[in-house]
């Protein structure tokens, strides 16, 4: 099998499983959000269930096929998943493209290996007032959110994963 079908497969079925848990993930974040049932009655989506990673330091990022400084984040983000998944990392991306297809091709095109959740009625980057693509929110092990940036710069890269590092190690060395 040729690198690029492998590929190619791997997306489909990172994107399939995806699919399969976005319902779920999208109503569940904005009950954690709001903090109100009613929305979920109400059939608002999507929502993101931070609560199952409780315990695990979570980064939320939104992303777009549209956005140049996402082509440098994504490829970084894979890397600190991969790097420090074991240590209790869970990496969430969330697209906010009007059409699932530019994501698909984005994705043709930077790989994603990790989570992601579509949203193309933007109502997640409005909860979270996103300011700029890409953003992303770190939350603690607690599920406290600690940290939020907005747009993504390669020259703070040392930076964002000593935040992370930071966090991923305070629970493994409790004071």
């Amino acid at each position: 099998m040729s690198s690029a079908r492998a590929n190619a497969l791997i997306r489909w079925s990172l994107l399939k499983s995806a699919v399969a848990r976005t319902r779920f993930l999208l109503l569940a974040l904005l009950l954690l959000a709001t903090g109100s049932a009613t929305a979920a009655r109400a059939g608002a989506d999507p929502a993101l269930d931070l609560a199952r990673y409780r315990g695990r330091v979570v980064l939320v990022d939104f992303w777009a096929s549209w956005c140049s400084p996402c082509r440098s984040s994504i490829p970084w983000l894979n890397a600190m998943q991969a790097k420090y998944a074991g240590q209790g990392l869970v990496i969430i991306g969330v697209n906010v493209d009007k059409e699932r297809t530019d994501a698909e091709r984005f994705l043709a095109e930077t790989p994603i290996h990790f989570e992601v959740v579509y949203d193309p009625d933007g109502r997640l980057p409005a909860q979270y007032d996103v300011p700029v693509m890409p953003s992303s929110f770190v939350f603690d092990r607690s599920g406290a959110l600690v940290v939020r940036h907005a747009g993504f710069l390669n020259a703070k890269r040392a930076e964002y994963e000593a935040t992370l590092r930071d966090l991923l190690l305070a629970k493994e060395n409790p004071g």
